[in-house]
């Protein structure tokens, strides 16, 4: 009996899930550093408010990717145990970043409806959960350049396998 050949790229819905999540995480880092840099400017008035329901909208998309990932068992290999660790690291926080920012959104006390669909109730914000607003403010933002800091080694790393001719990467990703 032939073992099942290991595919050499990723399936269709595979790429598209990390294609349209990698131009979300730019939104989202962009209307971060604008915010932070540029608070109360043209560029943050456009783009601070898309990033609650952006990041919602990425933390389900990275439900449905990781769903996906354990349906369909057949994927290229980890090019090492370096790589294997590091899109580790890059699933962690792309699920604990915005799970923070969600639990610091619900302990506030107001209401929370990205895209017009009601996600939080919201309640009296006479009874913050304080908590939650401090492991909000302690770690939403610092876990978010981690994130974003992760994401630059991922693309140096690509880049760089693509370029010292390792591993072709970018064709397993580029369809």
């Amino acid at each position: 009996m032939t073992p099942t050949p290991t595919p050499v790229r990723y399936d269709r819905i595979s790429r598209w899930l990390h294609w349209g999540m990698a131009g979300l995480f730019a939104w989202i880092f962009v209307s971060a550093g604008a915010h932070a840099l540029a608070e109360r400017s043209a560029l943050d008035a456009l783009l601070w408010p898309t990033h609650k329901p952006v990041g919602t909208l990425l933390l389900a998309l990275l439900l449905a990717r990781v769903a996906w990932a354990l349906a369909r068992r057949r994927r290229p290999p980890a090019v090492s145990a370096l790589a294997r660790l590091g899109h580790l690291g890059l699933y962690a926080l792309m699920l604990a970043v915005p799970a923070i920012g969600l639990l610091r959104q619900w302990g506030s006390g107001r209401a929370f409806a990205p895209f017009g669909l009601p996600l939080l109730p919201g309640f009296d914000v006479s009874q913050k959960v304080e908590w939650t607003l401090q492991l909000g403010r302690l770690l939403h933002g610092n876990l978010g350049w981690a994130l974003l800091a992760l994401v630059l080694g991922h693309v140096a790393a690509a880049l760089w396998h693509e370029r010292a001719g390792h591993t072709p990467v970018l064709a397993r990703m580029a369809g």
